[in-house]
């Protein structure tokens, strides 16, 4: 049995599937996502999980390039900028408008449906290469 890190299987094969520039989402409990991409649902109530628990396991196991959030998460959410600031602070920053957000999910390769219920807390992420 696995001991530690990510423990869902389901997660564990989207993210060892990833390759470079692949596009996967983290979104909060409302998020519409599109029949066309995969679904890894990780809620369980609102509330949980939230996505800044997903946020450090996912940043504990993979390489990412950049990130793109909507922009009206700075007036509405600012502590969730401030945690994807946190997490990955030395990679390229994207600020779109969450209905161009909502299109681009699908080029997303998978979204990871979390409890979070803040508004605007979705994030998508370009995955790099370790060396």
């Amino acid at each position: 049995m696995k001991k530690s890190g990510i423990l869902n299987p389901q997660l564990q094969r989207a993210i060892a599937e990833l390759g470079h520039t692949d596009l996967i989402c983290i979104a909060d409990a409302g998020l519409p996502i599109p029949d066309s991409v995969e679904r890894i649902d990780l809620s369980l109530v609102l509330g949980t999980p939230a996505i800044d628990q997903v946020i450090d396991a996912i940043a504990a196991e993979c390489v990412f390039q950049k990130k793109i959030f909507a922009s009206e998460a700075e007036a509405k959410n600012y502590a969730f900028v401030e945690k994807l600031e946190d997490a990955w602070p030395d990679i390229e920053t994207e600020k779109i408008a969450h209905e161009d957000f909502k299109v681009l999910l699908a080029k997303c390769r998978f979204v990871i449906r979390t409890g979070e219920s803040r508004p605007y807390a979705n994030l998508i992420l370009e995955s790099g290469v370790p060396f």
